[in-house]
């Protein structure tokens, strides 16, 4: 069976890498519809085309320092039917976490070295549309401060597990209590025990919510 065919727009300042994704996208019949070099001309063409995804770099003018996330954050925000998918070629930490705050489905953060491998990178497109994830295992080593966490969700009790699992879907506490028909009071106690088992202190890590989702996503569940 043919894999449905995508709409993406993309962004990216550098016209020889943007072409070359158009093209390796293009092969792969996920259609382009738009490629623009900056952050407001990508919220812009999502908000004319609605593609399926959005692929953007981090850095782009006029300050080539945070103009691609916070576009991609204004499309989480606005369009929320539209996949992100950010490409960055380094880890920028603060940025990741921005992103991946909030709900995760239909969000990914790759770094673009992974473009290389191209059946990789197009798989990855294919997940984040879909409403999946895709975050770059480098970005999930740096943000966790660790090369592996897979081992401790085994701490884990399999209601610890699920309840991580809704929180990785973007579900708040009170989504998830109504997912599972439990109070909000089970949840959070839920939560308070993944947090202790994986080891993140509240004055230690900000962003507690952040680092065991992204333990979830980086386990591969």
């Amino acid at each position: 069976m043919a894999e449905q065919a995508l709409t993406a727009v993309i962004a990216d300042d550098s016209v020889l890498l943007r072409d070359g994704i158009v093209r390796l996208l293009g092969d792969a019949r996920i259609e382009v519809v738009a490629a623009v070099g900056d952050g407001d001309a990508l919220v812009a063409a999502v908000g004319e085309h609605r593609p399926d995804l959005a692929l953007v770099d981090v850095r782009m003018p006029p300050t080539h320092t945070d103009e691609g996330i916070r576009a991609a954050l204004i499309i989480r925000r606005e369009f929320p039917e539209v996949a992100v998918l950010v490409l960055s070629q380094y880890v920028e930490e603060q940025y990741a976490t921005d992103l991946l705050s909030g709900d995760t489905a239909g969000v990914g953060y790759l770094l673009k070295d992974r473009i290389v491998d191209v059946e990789d990178f197009v798989a990855s497109v294919r997940r984040v549309a879909a409403g999946g994830s895709a975050v770059d295992a480098e970005v999930v080593s740096q943000l966790l401060g660790r090369s592996t966490r897979a081992t401790e969700l085994d701490r884990l009790t399999p209601r610890e597990r699920e309840v991580l699992g809704l929180m990785a879907e973007g579900l708040s506490n009170a989504g998830i209590a109504d997912r599972l028909v439990v109070s909000l009071g089970a949840v959070e106690k839920h939560i308070s025990n993944v947090f202790t088992k994986l080891d993140l202190d509240q004055e230690e890590h900000a962003h507690r919510r952040v680092l065991a989702v992204l333990t979830y996503l980086g386990a591969g569940r």
